[in-house]
């Protein structure tokens, strides 16, 4: 009997993700469309065809669901676990490359820049989505940036203080393409596009934070 229930056990779990995948899908369609304010969750619960029990007891609440969208975009934002250590400037410059790189290409995907645009809408309704977007979201990337700097001042590669320039080479990877995406007045960034403005990013930043002297 055990063993019966242990091999069941898989299975059920497969289908609570999938279920749990629906109503994510649901929620984020609807918050999408309907606005963050005025979806209910019995909306939610009717598009991804669970009933309300269900959907709280796999996901929450309404803002949990919100958070939980949010979450599962920021993870492709995080630091890739085999990052190679910058041992001298080069690698460095391969890393923040690859990393602007990544951030221009997950940020600028329409399905973020909606989100977006839903915390910006729902400002003085719902704050609730500005700051699950931004203490998800934006956190991830921030911190990704930060690691980076935190490693390479470290090394003895730059010197400066690690969320300052984590700042600044933000600034200098998006300059005015977010608010451009955000008005709808500028297109997502091709692959060539992307990775010739992370190479800029990058040059700049490094020509403005020198090796410090040893």
């Amino acid at each position: 009997m055990a063993a019966t229930t242990a091999s069941k056990r898989p299975v059920e779990d497969a289908s609570e993700n999938q279920v749990r995948r629906r109503i994510l899908d649901a929620a984020f369609s609807a918050f999408m469309e309907k606005g963050y304010a005025d979806t209910s969750t019995l909306e939610i619960a009717k598009r991804a065809r669970v009933s309300k029990r269900e959907l709280y007891a796999l996901v929450g609440n309404k803002q949990d669901m919100l958070i939980a969208c949010i979450a599962s975009r920021a993870e492709r934002l995080r630091v890739p676990a085999d990052l190679p250590e910058p041992r001298d400037r080069t690698t460095l410059a391969r890393i923040l490359e690859n990393l602007g790189a990544r951030l221009l290409r997950e940020v600028s995907d329409p399905t973020v820049i909606a989100v977006f645009r839903l915390a910006i809408a729902e400002a003085v309704r719902a704050p609730e989505v500005a700051r699950a977007l931004d203490g998800t979201g934006g956190e991830t990337s921030r911190t990704a940036v930060r690691e980076i700097m935190t490693r390479a001042r470290s090394a003895g590669l730059v010197g400066g203080n690690p969320g300052l320039m984590a700042e600044h080479f933000a600034g200098l990877l998006w300059r005015n393409l977010m608010l451009g995406l955000l008005l709808g007045v500028a297109e997502r960034p091709t692959p060539q596009e992307i990775t010739r403005r992370a190479r800029d990013a990058t040059a700049a930043f490094l020509s403005i934070y020198p090796q410090p002297d040893a």
